[in-house]
């Protein structure tokens, strides 16, 4: 897909992956469809990489159902009716058979150009509540896709909830759903985002052509497996 679009893809910090799964993968900026491409791009085919993402956004069209019935590697979410507890169970089935779980917490495509957007909490409650490690991964230049297009993503350092909590982590872990596991599963998501907010923006900075630059097939690419919308996020 790369190669096909003439897409530039500069990626480091690839030393600080893991060797093996059972991590959480929490990535952002997400602005695009090749999101899941560049994470793609930046780990190692094995092993096996799973994704949580919306159901209602994969599921537009036959063919799309099709592909993603075929390749796998997708857990669904259907927001409306569906607690966070289904959510853990399928977290806690991928991290213990070896795999990746891969979360983009801003949950949409839309958002500021350049930086990060408010973190959903629900990838900081999966690692609180798995106690696995968090691998960030910072991505850049997905906003608006075109022929020969700089992206670029940046593999940090793993760290832990308990670590990004600090001295806020408590000596007996809360109860689940209750006010304590609430709050700190806000300050992990802050934490979440002072980590990879300013990482986003140096990366962006990286990927944006002059004015002049030539924008060929700019919507078409854009939006190819998205539904229609702006082309400023």
């Amino acid at each position: 897909m790369f190669g096909l679009f003439r897409i530039k893809v500069r990626t480091s910090g690839r030393e600080h992956i893991p060797k093996g799964g059972g991590y959480i993968l929490v990535s952002a900026a997400h602005r695009g469809w090749m999101d899941p491409l560049l994470i793609f791009h930046a780990l190692p085919l094995e092993p096996r990489t799973w994704f949580l993402g919306s159901g209602p956004s994969a599921f537009t069209s036959r063919w799309k159902e099709a592909l993603i019935h075929r390749l796998g590697g997708m857990l669904p979410v259907w927001r409306g009716g569906v607690g966070i507890e289904q959510h853990v169970r399928s977290a806690r089935a991928v991290l213990e058979n070896g795999a990746i779980f891969v979360q983009m917490p801003e949950g949409t495509v839309n958002g500021p150009t350049g930086r990060i957007g408010p973190f959903r909490p629900g990838a900081a409650l999966i690692a609180i509540r798995t106690g696995a490690p968090i691998l960030p991964l910072a991505m850049a230049g997905t906003e608006q896709l075109y022929l020969g297009k700089r992206l670029a993503s940046r593999v940090l350092p793993p760290v832990t909830a308990r670590q990004l909590a600090g001295g806020a982590w408590p000596a007996e872990m809360p109860e689940p759903n209750s006010r304590a596991e609430l709050e700190l599963t806000r300050q992990v998501t802050v934490a979440l985002e002072e980590l990879l907010g300013p990482v986003v923006e140096e990366l962006f900075a990286a990927t944006v052509d002059p004015p002049d630059h030539p924008r060929r097939f700019r919507k078409r690419m854009t939006w190819l497996l998205l539904g229609p919308g702006p082309l400023e996020h």
